[in-house]
């Protein structure tokens, strides 16, 4: 099984997602700097987190303009398996392949910490390894994570079962004071209407092994594999 993993000036959680790709996919990934305009032949395509141009202008403004991003989103319109991760989800709403935009944290502060995740799809290709209401252990590093989008769009979204992952508490709970950066209905993770392509917040790529605190996270990078094998 092939990956590809797009690397972009700023972005700093390559090697993160490369390491969680080879582990799960046991052959090292290929990585695609963003000035390329073709992708090699791969199953699953992940846009890593970081800061991509130094996230002038707008978070993920910049990267979703390079010229990659024409080649990812052609790979999107095949089927091709295609995973965003902080910054990665930022450039994926920025280029259209994913609805909404994600805004300042409320606390206009940036949030670097652990956080709980329910599982809330778990017949997509990123979750399937999971079971219905899990909850799971994720790190989260973003300053503009924030998810916005309008009333008709989040209701199709909720109504179509594009919502994989909200934030909660320890025992699933979806409320207010578990909303650690304001999204609206506390997303934290959407998939596309083809359900290919999945955009989210916490990085699962750095919960895979026991030493840097927890294994939640290689139950979406097995998913991906299971989905597509």
């Amino acid at each position: 099984m092939k990956s590809a993993v797009i690397l972009f000036p700023g972005i700093n959680r390559e090697n993160d997602a490369i390491a969680a790709l080879e582990q799960a996919t046991g052959t090292k990934p290929t990585v695609v700097w963003h000035g390329e305009t073709e992708l090699p032949n791969v199953d699953i395509i992940m846009v890593p987190g970081g800061f991509s141009y130094g996230d002038y202008l707008r978070c993920g403004a910049m990267a979703a303009k390079s010229p990659i991003m024409r080649a990812v989103a052609d790979r999107a319109k095949a089927g091709v398996t295609i995973l965003g991760v902080c910054n990665g989800f930022q450039i994926l709403t920025e280029a259209g392949l994913l609805p909404g935009a994600l805004m300042r944290n409320a606390s206009l502060k940036f949030i670097c910490k652990n956080t709980h995740l329910k599982i809330e799809n778990t017949t997509s290709r990123f979750t399937n390894q999971y079971g219905k209401g899990d909850v799971v252990d994720y790190p989260v590093a973003h300053h503009d994570g924030n998810y916005f989008a309008d009333e008709d769009t989040l209701n199709r979204l909720e109504g179509e079962g594009r919502v994989v992952l909200r934030y909660c508490d320890a025992n699933g709970n979806v409320d207010p004071a578990t909303n650690l950066n304001g999204s609206q209905r506390n997303i934290a993770g959407i998939i596309n209407e083809q359900g290919n392509v999945l955009g989210m917040m916490p990085h699962p790529e750095n919960a895979i092994d026991p030493l840097h605190g927890g294994i939640d996270g290689r139950g979406l990078f097995k998913s991906m594999v299971e989905a597509v094998s």
